[in-house]
């Protein structure tokens, strides 16, 4: 049973299609993908609502996760509706989905010579620091610097397949896809390579003109493990990010986390130069309210 709906009540999940075992959403920006601390509020909370406003909701039949997109990520994301479905899904991922594709808008490096070509992939392992942030390690000496002064750093394989769409004066359109599905892939693999994502706060983007992270999972196409039918559900990116790229940022307003970093430099640099104690002497020679204005 195929499903258009928009939930404005509920963060405006859209619901691409659902039966009794699989459920195909379009994840919008700002939002976890499951519970994660606290009750702050997550796709799969969301859905549970909606089906539970429906009558559809019971223990034999609710959603289960079974991939995630970060908060900052929109766009095509599937759930399980039953436990014996997400373990189906979750053994046969990795043949059962056939495409899953990313679009991505991230600023040019500022060395034009280093710019990433038409096509390729990047294979750079990834590490996480203390906040869990994906990132990939400083090489040296053509090694990895795995050492961090006390014990080896712990790296998992990563790889990421990129096609430029758009190159424009400041920034480009991407389209990715991914062999591996680790946190924060995308975002720390392009800025590993001079292309932070616009309004990455993470990775220091100094644009965010759309006040928020440019990354939109685009498609994903799969063969339903239980029909054996192949479907394919894509949502497209914005299209206001093809018009940015086309133009440029050539006057970007600074995102707030830079400014307001840069207004706390400033502030640490303008020093207050202390006043000279006078000696009692000085002091014998001057009224009492000359002595008081220099308190």
């Amino acid at each position: 049973m195929k499903k258009q709906e928009s939930h404005s009540r509920h963060e405006k999940i859209q619901i691409l299609y659902e039966d009794e075992n699989i459920c195909v959403i379009n994840k919008p920006v700002g939002i976890l993908s499951v519970p994660s601390y606290g009750n702050e509020k997550s796709v799969l909370g969301v859905l549970e609502e909606i089906m539970r406003k429906k009558g559809s909701y019971s223990s034999k039949h609710r959603p289960f996760a079974v991939h995630r997109l970060d908060r900052e990520t929109s766009g095509v994301m599937m759930f399980a509706m039953n436990e014996n479905a997400q373990k189906i899904i979750m053994d046969s991922w990795h043949s059962m989905v056939t495409e899953r594709l990313y679009r991505a808008v991230a600023e040019n490096p500022k060395n034009p010579k280093k710019r990433l070509p038409v096509s390729g992939l990047i294979d750079d392992d990834l590490a996480f620091n203390a906040n869990n942030v994906g990132y990939v390690p400083e090489k040296k000496s053509g090694k990895s610097d795995l050492n961090d002064g006390k014990k080896s750093q712990k790296t998992v394989p990563a790889r990421t397949h990129f096609t430029t769409i758009l190159c424009g004066p400041t920034h480009t359109l991407f389209e990715l896809s991914l062999d591996t599905g680790k946190k924060n892939q995308i975002r720390a693999h392009l800025a590993s390579k001079g292309y932070p994502l616009a309004g990455d706060k993470n990775f220091r983007a100094k644009t965010d003109n759309f006040h928020r992270l440019c990354l939109h999972a685009r498609t994903l196409e799969f063969t339903d493990p239980f029909t054996n039918q192949k479907r394919c559900f894509e949502v497209p990116e914005p299209a206001e990010w093809k018009s940015y790229v086309e133009k440029g940022d050539l006057h970007p307003a600074l995102p707030a986390w830079i400014s307001v970093r840069q207004s706390d430099i400033n502030k640490a640099k303008t020093v207050v130069p202390a006043k000279r104690r006078l000696s009692a002497k000085e002091k014998a020679h001057m009224d009492f309210i000359a002595q008081g204005k220099r308190r």
